[in-house]
């Protein structure tokens, strides 16, 4: 479930990480693209989606199955017996004021267990890795709202991590493993420059917007809401560029799906790939 609306009014966040190679884009990892309605000053589009309007451009991309149904039994196994602690904790000063949740508790061995099956599903899905082009991620942390919990407004931090760690927080990626039929509320809720564009996924399913959007978690009204959160450094810090990025990448499927590997093809794989040598910060 998604939906876009037009404006209302509306600041800091958590860690170690990993350091990644260039991504190997996998064929077998489903390449979708759908489209949303306009609205209001922009539009959004779901393919990923890009959301935009007049003074700026948000890649918010949503993706189906990040996480097989094997794997959402055992997250799910290991989150009803799991500890939680108030996520304020996690939260800089002034998201501490918004930040009402709870979080899996830290260093123990369920939440490595449960963050290896995040990251091993952000490694293997091939439009996730072509949208944000990692360089290194945060390990996820896990958090639940129950009835009447919410995040208000509030911009991640820039940098997680301390020295020797530290990860630029260029792309939020928020997996989501609760079935939306059984809770009522807690949508992600991301403003891209007074735009509201809300997402409820289905379990399983993966939203990527930047990190340095405005972004809140409704009121959970009914049932509870378990989701996971890693953040991403990527190769091309530019979002604006990064988008253009993508939209070869998706132009280049399209030629090959059509014409194969066409001059046209070609063009257009030198260009993206001479366009990522001079963007990429490696």
């Amino acid at each position: 479930m998604y939906s876009v609306r037009t404006p209302d009014n509306r600041v800091d966040g958590a860690f170690s990480h990993r350091r990644l190679n260039a991504p190997e884009l996998s064929e077998s990892s489903g390449w979708a693209s759908l489209d949303l309605d306009r609205a209001g000053g922009g539009n959004c589009r779901l393919g990923g989606i890009t959301a935009s309007n007049n003074r700026a451009t948000h890649l918010i991309i949503c993706i189906p199955n990040v996480l097989t149904a094997d794997e959402l039994d055992t997250v799910r196994r290991e989150l009803g017996s799991a500890s939680f602690i108030d996520g304020a904790s996690t939260a800089g000063w002034s998201a501490r004021e918004v930040k009402k949740n709870l979080q899996v508790t830290h260093d123990t061995q369920s939440q490595a267990k449960l963050q290896k099956i995040v990251y091993d599903g952000f490694l293997r899905n091939a439009m996730l890795q072509a949208a944000v082009l990692p360089s290194a991620v945060t390990p996820a942390l896990f958090n639940r709202y129950d009835l009447g919990m919410e995040y208000g407004p509030h911009v991640d931090a820039p940098v997680m991590g301390g020295m020797g760690s530290a990860v630029r927080s260029d792309v939020a990626i928020t997996v989501f493993l609760t079935d939306p039929k059984t809770y009522a509320g807690g949508e992600l809720i991301v403003d891209a420059n007074g735009m509201e564009c809300a997402f409820k996924l289905d379990a399983g399913s993966a939203i990527a917007y930047p990190a340095n959007s405005l972004h809140r978690v409704a009121a959970v009204t009914q049932g509870a809401r378990y989701a996971a959160v890693i953040w991403v450094q990527s190769q091309v810090r530019d979002a604006s560029k990064r988008e253009l990025l993508w939209d070869l990448q998706n132009a280049k499927r399209n030629i090959f799906g059509r014409e194969g590997k066409s001059a046209t093809f070609d063009a257009i794989s030198k260009s993206h790939a001479n366009l990522m040598r001079m963007w990429a910060d490696v």
